[in-house]
């Protein structure tokens, strides 16, 4: 049975959903490709993925956390979880093009089938698609809109320069 919850994020609510294990949906609302809460699901604010991604989201906003380590269970084609798998090892506060995302996905030359993927990945934040730009740098679109992937890429270089600082 799938649960859900909600997380509020200084990006905007968002729901998180489950499959009882696994985290297999991180959405902004509203943004494209939401996923709809099926009558059949049960909202359970105590399912311990949804519990384990809350928290580390919060620690991720806080600045506290760069990486997630919340077992996942995407679905999608053979193609968009190899795109899902190479976006989840992009660095924290680094960014790479959708050209280099198809390559390290596989598929070099399929900049824009990658860039399709990136679109529907349902686990955004966690498996990180506001850091794939275009060729040039440019924030070219995010499903939770661009105005948020600017602000998660600007949240992470904050929190990266902040880092840099408590090191030297």
């Amino acid at each position: 049975m799938m649960r859900y919850d909600y997380c509020d994020s200084p990006c905007g609510r968002m729901l998180l959903v489950a499959d009882g294990e696994a985290l297999c949906g991180v959405y902004f609302i509203g943004q494209k490709h939401l996923r709809q809460i099926d009558p059949a699901w049960r909202r359970d604010p105590d399912a311990a993925p949804l519990v384990q991604a809350k928290r580390q989201l919060e620690e991720y906003f806080g600045g506290g956390r760069t990486k997630f380590d919340v077992p996942l269970a995407a679905q999608g084609t053979p193609f968009q979880r190899a795109v899902w798998r190479a976006i989840a090892t992009v660095p924290f506060g680094e960014t790479i093009s959708y050209a280099e995302l198809a390559r390290r996905a596989g598929r070099p030359g399929s900049a824009r089938a990658a860039g399709a993927a990136t679109g529907r990945n349902p686990i955004g934040v966690i498996v990180p698609c506001h850091r794939i730009v275009g060729a040039d740098g440019s924030l070219t679109g995010y499903a939770g809109g661009v105005d948020k992937k600017r602000a998660l890429l600007a949240l992470e270089a904050g929190a990266a320069s902040a880092r840099h600082r408590q090191a030297a």
